[in-house]
Parts: structure tokens; C-alpha cells; sequence
């Protein structure tokens, strides 16, 4: 069995008030744990009750540097009859998150799957900003290069206003302050743009307006911030 378990945004966030009871289970019966980070993963298990002594717990690493030809050994254990789970540094695993390759590579080799609720940065700025959720197109990073974001936010926002499409973005937190300037300086002004950081915490917050009254009103202080943008017609 593999487990796609949730994390929690902030590491200082106590897991019991975000994750069902059901994780908690899951995580009792792992016989080790697919993550980003090693450190990470010891961080998330030092919550919980665990099947082995916390540093006998065996850690596998899943991240942007795992080559394709690697992920069948991921799952080696789990051929053996063990069960594993995978976490995301933050929020569900396989969202934005390179777990999808290894849960359609499971399927692919007839291993059950189980996935369990929990916070999802992308979903839950959707539900805040009280933009359409009827059409909406996630992309995760905008492109790196300034002439083909730009180009591409033009795009995008054509495609608002024809299809009534939501469309959300992440980036870095170093670089959230960058993309929001960008954002109200490309964007027409009856253009909708809502900006979300900081969610589940107790300094989330939730702004949505028009490009035109975000150009009015006080600039927004994001400070290396974990945001979600999102903007619609």
C-alpha cells in the first residue's frame, strides 16, 4: 500500500487541528516514508506514533533531482508487502508536488493507492477569493524569463474574459513580492487579482480586488510570504 498523506503549511502548526484522525492511523502502520527532504520527513514523523523508533524509520527521497529511471526502486518495499507513505514539504502530495510520476508508475504496477484530506494551498485560495470555481486552470510557475511571462500573462487574461476561467499561480516565497508588482503592473485594471498567504495560519490573509484598486490602494507587503495569486474577469 502507499499512503499519500497531508502535511501541514508551517511546521510550528499543530497537525491535530488540520489532519484527520485517520492520518494519525496511517502513519502508525508505515514501514517508512517517501519525502522531499530527509529532514522534512523526520520533522513529520516526530508527530506522530510510528512503527519503529523515529530514526530507525527508513526515508526515502522523492524531489525535482529524482530521474525517472529511479522511481521503481521508490517503490521496491511496497512490491515486498510494505507499506509506505508520501508527503509533500507542505499541503497534498502529487499537487504541484513531483509524487504524480510515482503514483502512476503504482498504478501501473497494480499497487493500491489510498489518499487521505487535508489542506491544499491551490483549493482553499479558490474558495477564499470568491472567484469562479467552476472553470479554473491551475500552473503552477509562471516562466522564469520576464519577456515570456509577461506574454504569458496576456495570454491568460485573454482567456478570462472569453471563457470566465479562474486562473492560479504559485511562486517562491522570496519572489512573491516581485510576481504581485508584476501582476498589478501587466494586468488590465477591471481585471480581478486576489492575493492569499499565509493560509491556515494565524496571519493568513485574503485580498480581492480589482488591478485598478490594488494600484490605489497601499501596496501590499507580502515579506517572503508563502502566497497564492489568482485573477479572473
Amino acid at each position: 500500500m502507499l499512503y499519500l498523506l497531508p502535511n501541514v503549511f508551517d511546521e510550528s502548526q499543530d497537525h491535530h487541528t488540520l489532519l484527520p484522525q485517520s492520518v494519525d492511523k496511517a502513519v502508525s502502520c508505515i514501514d517508512g516514508l517517501i519525502a522531499e527532504s530527509e529532514k522534512e520527513a523526520r520533522r513529520y514523523l516526530k508527530r506522530f506514533q510510528t512503527k519503529k523508533p523515529l530514526q530507525q524509520m527508513p526515508i526515502l527521497l522523492l524531489n525535482e533531482h529524482t530521474q525517472d529511471k529511479d522511481l521503481t526502486a521508490l517503490l521496491d518495499p511496497i512490491k515486498k508487502g510494505e507499506c509506505w507513505g508520501l508527503i509533500s514539504d507542505a499541503g497534498l502530495p502529487c499537487i504541484a508536488d513531483p509524487g504524480a510520476k510515482l503514483v502512476a508508475l503504482a498504478h501501473k504496477l497494480q499497487i493500491k493507492v489510498e489518499a487521505f484530506t487535508g489542506p491544499s494551498s491551490i483549493v482553499l485560495a479558490l474558495m477564499l477569493s470568491g472567484f469562479s470555481g467552476q472553470r479554473f486552470s491551475f500552473h503552477g510557475y509562471l516562466p522564469k524569463e520576464e519577456k515570456e511571462r509577461k506574454r504569458q500573462m496576456k495570454l491568460l487574461e485573454e482567456d478570462a474574459k472569453k471563457f470566465g476561467r479562474t486562473h492560479i499561480f504559485i511562486e517562491a516565497p522570496y519572489r512573491s513580492q516581485s510576481l504581485f508588482t508584476e501582476l498589478v503592473g501587466q494586468l488590465h485594471d477591471d481585471t480581478l487579482l486576489c492575493v492569499a498567504w499565509d493560509l491556515t495560519m494565524p496571519t493568513q490573509g485574503v485580498i480581492s480586488k480589482s488591478v485598478k484598486a490594488w494600484k490605489a490602494g497601499e501596496p501590499l507587503q507580502l515579506e517572503k510570504r508563502p502566497a497564492i495569486f489568482l485573477f479572473a474577469i
